[in-house]
């Protein structure tokens, strides 16, 4: 049986194309907005494009931040892509300072001028620093896919690879069955579909609700 993947949808785009990668990488998905669906998942992807304080907002209205949160207790796996990684922070300074879900350590904050322009957009390289189950088999200098103005810390302690735009930036951060990419995988060519597989692979790896 294929593991359930719930691609939570709380209003932010960017459904249909991590709905096909997760479908390209053995996992049965859904896009969901109903909190019993998540709540039962082999594993969640929060997706998201856009600005942090309106993501908060609905994940809070809707009560799925709540849900996502309690499938990360569960120990069950939960993927934030791009925004849904930025989401899983502590806090973010964007929308002039909102918390996040506090799931991953640390404070989101803006690439600064210094960077040149901003937003970082394009194709970049993964330095990865440590082994992890997420990037497993993605080999270190593998080109992904970014899109961002704000980035979680470079040096954090859940940090397992970073790109260099004028300097690090988190690339991937994972805290046990909880991980974050900066990058759009589902956007990455075969490094991200990896990416995916690895995830799918791990979901159905764990204990199932339906088993």
């Amino acid at each position: 049986m294929s593991p359930r993947i719930a691609i939570c949808d709380y209003g932010v785009g960017n459904l249909r194309s991590v709905e096909r990668a997760v479908l390209a990488s053995g996992g049965d998905a859904a896009i969901t907005r109903d909190a019993g669906v998540i709540a039962t998942a082999d594993g969640v992807v929060l997706p998201g494009v856009g600005a942090f304080a309106p993501a908060v907002d609905a994940l809070t209205t809707t009560g799925l931040g709540e849900v996502v949160c309690q499938v990360a207790a569960s120990g069950r796996p939960l993927l934030g892509v791009c925004l849904g990684h930025q989401l899983l922070f502590e806090w973010s300074e964007e929308n002039g300072g909102r918390a996040g879900l506090g799931l991953l350590a640390g404070t989101v904050t803006r690439l600064g001028p210094e960077r040149g322009k901003v937003p970082h957009m394009g194709w970049n390289r993964l330095r990865l620093l440590r082994d992890s189950v997420l990037t497993d088999g993605i080999e270190d200098g593998t080109y992904m896919y970014f899109v961002h103005s704000y980035a979680s810390p470079a040096a954090g302690p859940d940090v397992v690879a970073t790109c260099d735009f004028a300097g690090p930036i988190a690339a991937v951060c994972v805290r046990d069955n909880v991980w974050g990419t900066q990058f759009h995988p589902e956007k990455s060519g075969p490094g991200g579909l990896r990416l995916y597989a690895n995830f799918v692979r791990a979901c159905a790896a764990t204990p199932s609700t339906r088993r």
